[in-house]
């Protein structure tokens, strides 16, 4: 069967590689074409009709001076679905485009299956309509999503979450302390890991307050886990009005907060795997801009957390930093007691303990796969 695939950031192109994988298991005869990055093009033996590199634009405004070109990717995408007819589409989290994508397969009678719920949960959920009316089956990562949409009258599937599963085979790769900070460069001392995300304005907004809240902490040492598709002048940019080099550690993200003592972390799924990794964190999400803006993005914050480990144990695990409260000051008031061993930081390891006997173990990737298949094959 032809399989149309679209993943729209690097932590989609990670999730997408992996159920391409799957589907190549359940399906000998698989053919794929997407939108998507390196890591799916290894994995499907083909290159992505549109990297996503191209299409990381993130805010209203960053994606309103770049909607011509996102709807030149739109209209690319359309074009090749509709010359090629693929079996099924699958889309992979990003919604502002997929869901637009879902439509137009839907009209033309393509099954689509999405694999990674838009957060819905969080804002926007006006979204879930189009969910219902254009999604045929819905692949949930997180447990909690179900019942979410059974409120909303739609039935989704928890599949397990492949988070876990991709630390547990890294992992076993992980080389030891001395051996990681040789490797890298790095000193001797604990390390407090920058994690800003993997979008230019993340990164612009967020990394500035978090190093300057941990360069207050002597005798340790900062890394920043550079993300694959940002080139690092955007680091160094940011860097030089702040006087510091922080070591930029590229590829590694996982085994960086696996040896960090405790890592700032920009609220997304990274404060998931820094949870599963038995990581400290503080979640930072600061979004630079007018109080106006501040207050438009609070109200549309919906339910009691945004970050996942906070959601999937229905408490408050980590701390949770947002837009105009995301100071260097606040942040440092919930990284200092994180550092030595103490009540708070047992309090947050124990947490991570229960958020993860809720995850499970499952094989996500191979359980969507495995359900696409047989929705495809039995009709």
């Amino acid at each position: 069967m032809k399989y149309f695939l679209i993943a729209g950031e690097a932590s989609g192109d990670i999730h997408a590689s992996q159920l391409i994988r799957a589907l190549k298991a359940h399906d000998e005869e698989a053919r794929f074409e997407f939108l998507g990055g390196d890591l799916m093009a290894d994995a499907a033996g083909v290159e992505p009709v549109i990297h996503y590199r191209d299409m990381a634009f993130m805010g209203f405004i960053e994606v309103l001076k770049h909607l011509k070109s996102i709807m030149g990717f739109m209209k690319t995408a359309k074009q090749r679905i509709a010359a090629n007819r693929p079996d099924a589409l699958i889309l992979v989290d990003y919604p502002s485009f997929n869901l637009k994508m879902a439509k137009y397969a839907h009209r033309r009678g393509i099954p689509v299956f999405y694999f990674i719920s838009p957060k819905v949960w969080a804002w926007k959920e006006y979204r879930v309509k189009s969910i219902k009316k254009y999604v045929d089956r819905m692949y949930s990562i997180l447990p909690f999503e179900t019942a979410f949409y059974a409120r909303h009258d739609y039935a989704v599937t928890y599949v397990g979450n492949p988070t876990v599963k991709e630390i547990m085979e890294q992992s076993l790769k992980f080389s030891d302390f001395e051996t990681f900070c040789q490797k890298n460069m790095l000193g001797k001392q604990p390390i407090i890991a920058l994690v800003p995300g993997s979008r230019r304005k993340e990164i612009r907004d967020n990394l500035p307050s978090m190093i300057t809240a941990a360069k207050r902490h002597e005798g340790y040492q900062l890394a920043i886990a550079a993300a694959p598709n940002i080139d690092e002048s955007l680091y160094r940019e940011v860097m030089q009005p702040l006087g510091v080099d922080v070591k930029l550690v590229h590829h590694q993200s996982f085994e960086l907060i696996h040896h960090a003592r405790a890592a700032l972390v920009t609220s997304g799924t990274a404060t998931l795997e820094t949870a599963i990794l038995g990581t400290p964190q503080v979640a930072c999400y600061r979004m630079n801009g007018s109080k106006r803006v501040y207050n438009f993005y609070s109200r549309l914050i919906k339910g009691k957390y945004v970050t996942l480990p906070n959601l999937i144990a229905d408490e408050p695990i980590i701390a949770e930093l947002l837009l105009h409260l995301c100071t260097p000051d606040s942040i440092d008031e919930h990284l200092t007691p994180l550092l030595p061993d103490g009540p708070e930081r047992q309090a947050m390891l124990d947490g991570y303990g229960r958020m993860q006997a809720i995850l499970t173990t499952q094989d996500c990737t191979d359980n969507t796969a495995r359900l696409i298949v047989e929705a495809l094959t039995s009709k």
